[in-house]
């Protein structure tokens, strides 16, 4: 493993005593720059656990059900966040999810919406944030990605945890593949610029598909 992963790594485990949940520093966060929540993270602390914004999608009835969506802006700081296997989502809303300048391990960012109801379908911006080793995916599209702007991002040996999960019904679905780095949507086309991809293993490196694929 290459030097400077390895200090990035030790960097996120020396921060690891001093941990804060993500979900608190939302629930207190305020309005702010036009954003219904303008969470404003400490740098060089780390914030554990996954983020929920919006409702979720019930397979058996198909209905929506949960917390209506919020625009939210979070500004990291050069915080670290440790999603302990969880992920920041925004879902099923119309709503607007932007983060920037931190550092992500242990999870993912996912955009989820549905193409045939245009107010169930989030836009949003990943901005200079670095992934290390994140679950399933550094970013996962889901229905949607028009209005989606994913730049100067550092995608670093997603994790593949076998196969993701149908949508509509939860259950795994063996073509649709973990352990790329950036999963796109043929359903909306996100402006993706200046990002760096890298797998630590050379045979995955090799691999296209590993890096950016649509799933």
């Amino acid at each position: 493993m290459r030097p400077w992963i390895l200090s990035l790594f030790a960097l996120c485990l020396a921060a690891a005593a001093s941990a804060d949940t993500l979900r608190g520093a939302f629930d207190a966060a305020g309005p702010g720059g036009g954003f219904d929540k303008l969470v404003q993270l400490e740098p060089g602390r780390v914030y554990t656990g996954g983020l929920l914004v919006g409702p979720m999608l019930v397979p058996e009835s198909a209905q929506f059900v949960g917390e209506e969506g919020l625009d939210v802006r979070i500004e990291g700081g050069g915080a670290v966040l440790d999603l302990r296997g969880g992920q920041i989502c925004v879902s099923y809303c119309d709503n607007r999810l932007e983060i920037e300048d931190c550092v992500v391990v242990n999870g993912n960012i996912r955009f989820r919406g549905v193409s045939w109801e245009p107010d169930r379908i989030p836009t949003g911006l990943v901005r200079q944030v670095t992934f290390f080793e994140p679950h399933d995916h550094a970013v996962r599209l889901q229905g949607c990605g028009t209005g989606i702007t994913v730049e100067r991002n550092l995608f670093v040996s997603a994790v593949d945890t076998g196969p993701d999960w149908i949508y509509n019904n939860g259950y795994p679905f063996d073509w649709i593949h973990t352990g790329l780095n950036v999963g796109l949507s043929t359903q909306g086309w996100p402006s993706m610029t200046e990002n760096w991809s890298f797998h630590a293993d050379p045979a995955d490196n090799a691999d296209p598909i590993k890096h950016f694929g649509f799933l």
